[in-house]
């Protein structure tokens, strides 16, 4: 089991923020990418990044976006699409929507419209 899995999700959000941040985009932008992919709401995505929810019971309770398979490329050299875990694969999945967000893809084409 990775060590990602028993990470908090509040303790990783932030660094998503700064990196979008860092990149001219805003956390309103991230919080779009996470509450499109998980289908969580604002208050729900709040809730968790305040309660320390691990990545395994946030995805857990989420309900991922059907497009979700559409999210392909590489990430720190993996190819989201290759990744075998479940689990793993969806956090590929929000790490490469926020790369997308910070390289400054446009919006309509990271939530694969």
């Amino acid at each position: 089991m990775s060590r990602i899995f028993t990470t908090a999700f509040g303790a990783v959000y932030p660094l998503y923020v700064a990196k979008a941040e860092r990149k001219g985009r805003t956390r309103a932008e991230v919080d779009e990418v996470v509450t499109w992919l998980t289908g969580f709401d604002e208050p729900t995505l709040r809730e968790h990044v305040e309660a320390g929810t691990t990545f395994a019971d946030f995805f857990a309770a989420a309900h991922l976006n059907p497009n979700a398979t559409l999210i392909t490329g590489s990430v720190c050299g993996v190819r989201v699409q290759d990744v075998e875990d479940p689990l793993m694969r969806q956090i590929r999945y929000l790490d490469k929507l926020v790369d997308e967000l910070a390289k400054g893809r446009p919006m309509e084409k990271i939530l694969r419209g």
